[in-house]
């Protein structure tokens, strides 16, 4: 089974390519523009052991706004593509990631719903460069567009970039655990409707 997908996305502000293999090896080729964000992909391919490339150019002269939300956006799209009619997968996840004093959890249900329980209460608006308030938007983006359910809860930290970082390792772990083939469950919906 080739689990792979390439989305192009272009609009007035951005234009995206993401590239996934959800069976890879955690290999990354990232430039989105936005340091921190590539950063935190990262984070998502390596502990994901996901194949990712992700090219982006936007109007990150206004601000990283457009730009973060369509990478997490593409990203949806190109999951949704991959992971096809989603026959065989575990489809739940979740993890617990910790980073010296942060903690968070971050639990995903490749249910075909929509939505997003989303919890983090940053210590501070600014990463560096990097607005804080980002970050839902970029999860809201690849909600919407995977069509998953997903639950982020930062239990617990001090320090903003920890609490970020572990989130994104976090998700990372838990669409991993999402995404596997279950070889017990092989060629059949995980649900009991018969589809997702």
């Amino acid at each position: 089974m080739n689990r792979t997908a390439e989305i192009t996305r272009n609009t007035n502000e951005t234009q995206i390519r993401v590239a996934i293999n959800l069976d890879g090896t955690g290999v990354q080729k990232l430039n989105t523009g936005v340091p921190f964000l590539d950063h935190m992909l990262d984070q998502i391919a390596r502990h994901g052991l996901f194949d990712l490339e992700v090219e982006a150019t936007g109007d990150i002269h206004i601000d990283n706004h457009h730009t973060v939300e369509d990478v997490g956006i593409t990203l949806g799209m190109a999951f949704a593509k991959a992971i096809g009619d989603k026959k065989g997968i575990v489809r739940y996840g979740h993890s617990y990631v910790p980073l010296d004093e942060a903690l968070s959890r971050v639990v995903i249900d490749f249910s075909g719903r929509p939505g997003i329980e989303y919890h983090i209460p940053f210590t501070r608006a600014m990463i560096g460069g990097f607005d804080v308030d980002l970050t839902l938007e970029f999860f809201r983006g690849f909600v919407n567009h995977a069509l998953v359910t997903l639950h982020i809860d930062n239990l617990r930290g001090t320090n903003a970039h920890h609490q970020c970082e572990t989130v994104f390792k976090a998700f990372g772990r838990a669409l991993r655990m999402a995404t596997t083939l279950d070889e017990r469950a092989a060629g059949t919906i995980p649900s009991t409707k018969g589809s997702l």
